[in-house]
C-alpha cells in the first residue's frame, strides 16, 4: 500500500500521540482514502483567488524555522501548473532569510487564512526561487505598486483545510469601507426623499 500524503505531517511520533489522545481512528480513515489532497482543485483555486495574505515558512539546514508574511492584491498567488503555485517576491527589508533558507533546504509550508469566512488552508511542499524576468512578469499583479525582486515557485505535495473552530471573524477594511459607502449613499437618498415629501405636505 502506498504511503498516504498526510504522512508529510503525521510522523510516527504524531500518530502515537493521536492514538494516545483519541483522534487516531479518524485520521486513519482519512489515510485509507489517501490522506491529504495533492492536486490543485477548483475549490483551492477559488480560495487562492480570494487570498491577499499568506505566511511562508521555511527552515535552514540546521532546522531553524522562519515564517514570513507575503501579501498583495487578492489572487496574488497564481496557479502555474497542476501542482505548482507561484508569486512575485517583492523587495523588502533585504534580510534574505527566506532566500537563504531555500538555498539550503527547499522544504516549505504555506499557511493561508481567510478571516472573513473563517477558513484556513495549509500547504506542504517544496519551494524554489526564480530570477527569470518572464516568470516574474507573469506572476507580478497588474498595476500593483511594488518592486519585484524574484519569484517563488511552490510545488504542492499535500494540502488540507482546517475546521473554522477558534478562528475569529475579521473583515477587511476595504470591504467595510465599501459597505459603509453603500449605506451612506442609501441614507442620503432616503433623507433627500424625506425632504421632498415634507415639501409636498
Amino acid at each position: 500500500m502506498s504511503t498516504p500524503s498526510s504522512d508529510i505531517a503525521f510522523t510516527p511520533t504524531i500518530k502515537a500521540l493521536q492514538a494516545e489522545r483519541g483522534s487516531r481512528a479518524n485520521y486513519q480513515r482519512m489515510e485509507e482514502r489517501g490522506g491529504f489532497r495533492t492536486e490543485i482543485t477548483e475549490d483551492l483555486a477559488q480560495f487562492l483567488a480570494s487570498v491577499d495574505t499568506a505566511y511562508l515558512a521555511t527552515a535552514n539546514a540546521a532546522g531553524q524555522p522562519y515564517a514570513q508574511h507575503r501579501g498583495g492584491p487578492k489572487g496574488f498567488i497564481r496557479i502555474v501548473g497542476p501542482t505548482t503555485l507561484g508569486f512575485a517576491d517583492y523587495r523588502g527589508n533585504r534580510q534574505y532569510i527566506t532566500t537563504g533558507n531555500l538555498a539550503e533546504n527547499d522544504r516549505a509550508f504555506l499557511f493561508l487564512m481567510d478571516y472573513a469566512h473563517r477558513r484556513r488552508v495549509k500547504l506542504w511542499g517544496r519551494a524554489r526561487l526564480s530570477d527569470d524576468p518572464q516568470v516574474i512578469a507573469r506572476l507580478m499583479p497588474e498595476g500593483y505598486q511594488a518592486k519585484p525582486e524574484q519569484a517563488i515557485l511552490f510545488e504542492v505535495e499535500a494540502w488540507d483545510i482546517n475546521c473554522p473552530q477558534h478562528i475569529p471573524q475579521k473583515i477587511d477594511a476595504s470591504d467595510v469601507e465599501r459597505v459603509l459607502g453603500d449605506l451612506q449613499r442609501r441614507i442620503a437618498e432616503l433623507e433627500a426623499e424625506n425632504a421632498t415629501l415634507r415639501e409636498v405636505r
